[in-house]
């Protein structure tokens, strides 16, 4: 199987993005921000769509418009009062456009799919160097920033009373949370992307109870799931998105049993 250059790279590609689908996950959870990851995704079909329409590469498309949207809808979902409505709109438009550039690009049927659910043999070696640039700036960004982002993340009110600078510290997460969907989008799709980022922490925070612990489990249950999902796609010609969905619902549906014989 890995004797593919086409299964190297995916392996490659999804190693990158387990490793950081798991360590932005916990602060995902942390922060209440799922929401973002699911709108996200559909903006990400929405740039992905418009880079194909331009002639480039999804990714480039995908980071153009994840990135820019990021912090807008971050300010319009900081209200819980209007998070709902505001996530809907959005979704709502991204997808329309989505939809509107790929009929304007006369692109074929399978390569909409794949940009919607993922794909295998559509990561190049070109883009797993792109990836790899990303996913450096990423965990780079995550080192500096890591003591300031787990207090505002885990403690906002104190982070607060202390005088930290947590609206900048907001604007840098966003802007990694867009890198990281971007990334993640190349082998779960941009609409099954919420997966990895929210799943492998979530079940992560039933087992262990420090930041770096959860950080360190959630990053193994993403590479269970790409790992074993790339593999049976291979085998049995299915999407490797449904097997990735699968397999964290399960580790999680695992995690909540765990949780409930404990107690």
């Amino acid at each position: 199987m890995l004797s593919y250059p086409f299964m190297q790279n995916a392996y490659m590609a999804g190693t990158l993005i387990a490793i950081i689908s798991g360590i932005m996950g916990v602060f995902v959870i942390a922060r209440n921000m799922s929401f973002l990851t699911h709108t996200l995704s559909e903006i990400g079909f929405a740039g992905a769509a418009f880079g194909i329409f331009m002639g480039w590469q999804p990714l480039n498309g995908m980071l153009l418009f994840t990135t820019i949207s990021s912090i807008g809808v971050g300010e319009l979902g900081a209200k819980s009062s209007r998070r709902e409505n505001a996530i809907s709109a959005v979704s709502a438009l991204a997808i329309g456009l989505g939809i509107l550039f790929l009929s304007l690009a006369d692109t074929n049927a399978s390569y909409a799919t794949g940009i919607l659910f993922g794909s295998v043999i559509g990561i190049s070696r070109a883009n797993v160097i792109q990836m790899m640039a990303l996913s450096a700036g990423v965990l780079l960004t995550l080192v500096v920033i890591y003591r300031f982002l787990k207090f505002d993340s885990f403690d906002p009110i104190g982070a607060r009373v202390e005088g930290l600078w947590t609206r900048t510290l907001s604007v840098i997460f966003l802007i990694l949370l867009a890198f990281s969907v971007s990334v993640a989008a190349q082998i779960v799709g941009s609409l099954l992307i919420f997966i990895l980022l929210t799943l492998p922490a979530a079940a992560a925070k039933y087992f262990v109870h420090t930041v770096g612990k959860m950080a360190g489990l959630a990053v193994i249950f993403a590479l269970v799931g790409v790992w074993i999902g790339l593999y049976l796609s291979y085998v049995t010609n299915w999407p490797v998105s449904f097997f990735i969905a699968a397999i964290e619902a399960g580790i999680y549906f695992i995690a909540l049993a765990v949780d409930w014989a404990k107690n």
